[in-house]
């Protein structure tokens, strides 16, 4: 299936906060012709993708125009001071302003906005984006009726006296950002990010090290393939309501690929580019057709190797994209 991504929009960056724009907003996906979709409920689920919250890697490319910042040049991929990004002051207050807001918002019979799942990219700003936004998660392996917690303060949950569990916090390879080329999308060891977060579960991680990248960009292709791989997998949990924290570029090619048959309006607004910690709901419903697909571990395609500790050979250039091919990593 083609995929156009040129045509597509970016959510403004400045101003007030991203996680408000089309929030109450619910996408399905492929209606008929009739411009309606009839799904049978207990297929559906929802869904929360939320971009990573500013990384130091945005605000440098922001301040250079380009992407040439984050090129590796002839040392190791690790040994760039934006390999595997962190948060800025800004972004952690980002994220902190929507974990707030979600505080207020109301979902199903609660005041606020309760999931019983969040799935983290393994990369660090994700991981700082998902404690900032959700707090301390539920520790792996603990049922949820041992591991409840005040409502949101403030709210008649919390004067009430109910109590809520954290959702746990699963990591997954799958929603990571689109790999190579650039050093922000490398990611150090896993046992160097488990042991910063501790209570995130790892356990379905397969490689510690960064298998994945390598001074070659992850085609489109197979970027657009890894997504809706991720939908399936997503398909198959038992979770009703589920967050995922994860990237611009990983998003544009999964929401790229829906929308075509929706209002104009609609579609643009499903498939442009988001800010730092914006949220954005969809319904996922299931057609049925790959409900018994079994679902492989994700595993680097056949490509050059890690470049991650890997010095350039002398005279090797570095092909930088045009904004059309990526844009820009504001």
């Amino acid at each position: 299936m083609a995929t156009n991504f040129l045509s597509m929009k970016r959510a403004s960056s400045s101003g007030g906060l991203n996680a408000m724009v089309d929030d109450g907003f619910e996408y399905s996906l492929g209606p008929p012709e009739s411009g309606f979709s009839l799904f049978l409920a207990d297929r559906t689920k929802k869904v929360h993708f939320i971009r990573h919250a500013e990384g130091y890697h945005n605000v440098a490319t922001k301040e250079t125009g380009d992407n040439n910042c984050l090129l590796r040049g002839s040392a190791p991929a690790s040994a760039h001071k934006l390999y595997d990004s962190r948060l800025t002051a800004k972004g952690i207050d980002q994220a902190e302003r929507l974990r707030a807001h979600l505080a207020k918002r109301p979902s199903g019979s609660r005041s606020f906005t309760a999931f019983d799942l969040v799935v983290v990219s393994p990369l660090t700003r994700t991981c700082e984006t998902a404690l900032g936004v959700f707090g301390q998660p539920r520790e792996p392996g603990k049922p949820a009726f041992l591991a409840t917690t005040n409502a949101p303060e403030g709210s008649p949950e919390k004067l009430a006296g109910v109590k809520v569990a954290p959702p746990r916090f699963l990591v997954r390879e799958e929603c990571r950002e689109r790999w190579g080329h650039y050093v922000c999308d490398g990611r150090r060891p896993i046992r160097e990010i488990a042991a910063e977060f501790p209570n995130f579960d790892f356990s379905e991680i397969v490689h510690d090290d960064d298998v994945f990248y390598t001074d070659e960009r992850e085609t489109d292709e197979h970027c657009c393939a890894r997504a809706v791989k991720f939908l399936e997998w997503l398909n198959k949990r038992p979770e009703k309501c589920i967050a995922v924290v994860t990237h611009s570029s990983f998003l544009r090619h999964l929401f790229g690929q829906f929308g075509e048959a929706l209002h104009d309006d609609d579609r643009d607004s499903l498939q442009r580019l988001a800010g730092n910690c914006e949220l954005r709901s969809i319904v996922l419903c299931s057609h049925g057709n790959k409900d018994g697909k079994a679902i492989d571990p994700l595993m680097p395609p056949t490509q050059a190797p890690s470049t991650v500790r890997m010095n350039s050979e002398s005279g090797i250039t570095h092909k930088v994209p045009q904004e059309s091919e990526e844009p820009i990593k504001f």
